[in-house]
């Protein structure tokens, strides 16, 4: 299995596997399955709508078809990387550059799945032979498709240890370099110590528009830098 080593924006090399092809046809098949099973479900509503004329009917297929259209689109989007797929086989979409790839990258490589996938396959010879393991929808985006370690090593004592089935939260966290996580974790156990809720939401607030998260989970200011620490930890670990 090939290395992947992403430059973060602070100049941090963050090593990642590139997924297999296995995992990544695997996905795909999956992913199939279920689009070919809502499809089947579709199909025995059909039968409400003939009494209609073939334009109505034209209209409600196109509309149901639309969630098998923008399957992969929607929840690569919703989902940071993932389809339900890939979140089976613990494999994710990220950026190469070191960003959090955006709903642009996601169309592109949604885009490029016309090529990839439904014109001779090509995508699959590419991944075969490109360096990064990525298809053609991958080169245009800047991105590639890495497996999510479940094992954790601890490299540093920056942050606290982690359970093995630990999932993410916010994978932008990857901008940060050691020193930023040392000063984060120093300055939120300090105002742990001394009750100092005034700094941690400070703090919370910094983080987010530092790594511009769009999307905040429901959380107390507390547990959001908890989750920003452990996130880092998680995808700054020795790769196994």
């Amino acid at each position: 299995m090939s290395e992947l080593q992403i430059n973060t924006t602070q100049n941090v090399k963050i090593s990642f596997n590139n997924a297999a092809v296995g995992q990544r046809i695997g996905a795909f098949l999956i992913d199939s399955a279920i689009k070919t099973g809502y499809i089947m479900l579709t199909m025995f509503s059909f039968g409400a709508f003939k009494g209609m004329d073939s334009w109505s009917q034209a209209a409600i297929n196109s509309l149901l078809g639309l969630p098998v259209m923008f399957y992969s689109l929607f929840q690569e989007y919703m989902l940071n990387g993932q389809t339900l797929g890939k979140r089976i086989l613990n494999v994710r979409v990220v950026k190469i550059d070191g960003y959090q790839a955006s709903f642009s990258d996601y169309l592109v490589r949604w885009f490029f799945r016309i090529v990839d996938v439904y014109i001779l396959c090509l995508g699959f010879f590419v991944i075969i032979f490109s360096k990064k393991k990525q298809r053609l929808g991958d080169l245009a985006a800047g991105t590639a498709v890495i497996q999510l370690n479940d094992k954790v090593n601890i490299r540093h004592t920056i942050l606290e240890n982690l359970q093995t089935d630990y999932k993410p939260t916010y994978s932008s966290v990857i901008k940060l370099s050691d020193n930023d996580a040392r000063i984060i974790k120093d300055t939120f156990v300090r105002a742990k110590v001394q009750d100092d809720y005034k700094t941690i939401k400070k703090l919370k607030q910094k983080l987010i528009e530092v790594l511009d998260i769009k999307d905040v989970k429901q959380q107390t200011d507390k547990a959001f830098v908890e989750v920003i620490m452990k996130d880092y930890n998680y995808y700054t670990q020795d790769m196994l």
